[in-house]
């Protein structure tokens, strides 16, 4: 296999919005991008249209929405024996206008199994790469750690204003109900309650915020690995927002600039999401980072307070036991 010299990364969901910008950044700050994507040939296009180095990218096929995906990429890059320095869970589902919810391939609810569930899944198989390769970086450089980083979102943290929203309801996991029962049909929310598209994703993020603690709580102490959630800014006008009312993908983008002041440009989240991945300052794990309604270049992030729905010990230890269950892990997997 070919070698590579610079620092890995993978970052999940690298053709579009900020995963884009986020391999821009990296790949001009030294390290090589495994481009985890769906669609091979859009991402081919799309590095392409941003002049990236194509000897410091490699594209690699992942659908988060198929656990089968999820292992085949693992299995593939593992072949590949390269090291890894830190895996980027990006990539999102976001349909806030289904009435009916779609289904992944083993019949989950699909914003659910490709933001937590297929994220879950990565982060667990490729834990041990990232350990060994920590290893490794240590025998010439003993402050080296490996990070595992993931994109949160204001709307499942009701700490801030954006996670009170109640359209169409704030982010709310209930008592894991749902998981509980298999979360296969006619169950769609995590809570067993009635499906709701947009507090789905809402709650798919919160799962996030919740697990990459619970990382840090099981593995940090004991490994170095640095775990933590970023929230770069509104990004309000990537296509996560393409299946959106069309009016919405106006009106969003311009109340975020003019009211909010919360507005991000694309490439201003991508080089912020790249910070949080590789600068000393944010070598701090267990942090949820954000930069808020701090829109403007320089201004610095900072450690953002979660809620007592993301920091309850007791649901991240039923939250893990459960996704373990659903997507079938073990130590031997």
């Amino acid at each position: 296999m070919t070698s590579i010299q610079r620092p890995c990364v993978i970052v999940t969901g690298a053709s579009s919005g900020v995963g884009l910008y986020a391999t821009d950044s990296l790949i001009r700050r030294g390290w090589h991008v495994i481009m985890a994507c769906r669609d091979i040939a859009k991402t081919q296009r799309v590095a392409s249209d941003m002049n990236l180095n194509p000897t410091h990218f490699t594209i690699m096929k992942l659908d988060l929405g198929s656990l089968q995906s999820v292992r085949d990429f693992v299995a593939a890059y593992l072949a590949k024996d390269w090291p890894l320095h830190a895996l980027l869970n990006n990539a999102a589902s976001y349909q806030p206008r289904l009435k009916s919810p779609v289904r992944s391939p083993e019949g989950f609810e699909l914003s659910v199994a490709t933001n937590h569930l297929g994220h879950f899944l990565l982060s667990r198989l490729m834990l041990k790469l990232l350990l060994q390769t920590q290893a490794q970086e240590q025998l010439t450089r003993p402050d080296f750690r490996a990070r595992l980083m993931t994109l949160g979102t204001v709307t499942a943290n009701s700490e801030e204003f954006g996670g009170k929203v109640p359209i169409p309801a704030p982010a709310d996991l209930g008592q894991l109900e749902g998981l509980e029962q298999g979360f296969l049909d006619p169950i769609s929310m995590i809570n067993g309650k009635e499906f709701k598209a947009g507090k789905a994703y809402k709650d798919s993020k919160l799962c996030n915020m919740i697990i990459s603690r619970e990382l840090h709580r099981r593995y940090h102490d004991s490994t170095g690995i640095i775990f933590g959630t970023v929230y770069p800014g509104c990004v309000a006008d990537t296509a996560l927002f393409r299946d959106t009312p069309k009016a919405f993908q106006t009106i969003f983008p311009w109340f975020q600039k003019n009211i909010t002041k919360g507005y991000v440009t694309q490439s201003l989240a991508g080089e912020r999401v790249a910070q949080v991945v590789i600068d000393s300052e944010f070598a701090t794990s267990g942090v949820h980072w954000s930069w808020g309604n701090r829109q403007k270049p320089g201004r610095p992030a900072f450690a953002q307070p979660l809620s007592a729905k993301a920091t309850r010990e007791s649901l991240g230890i039923q939250l893990w036991d459960l996704s373990d269950k659903l997507v079938g892990y073990s130590e031997d997997s």
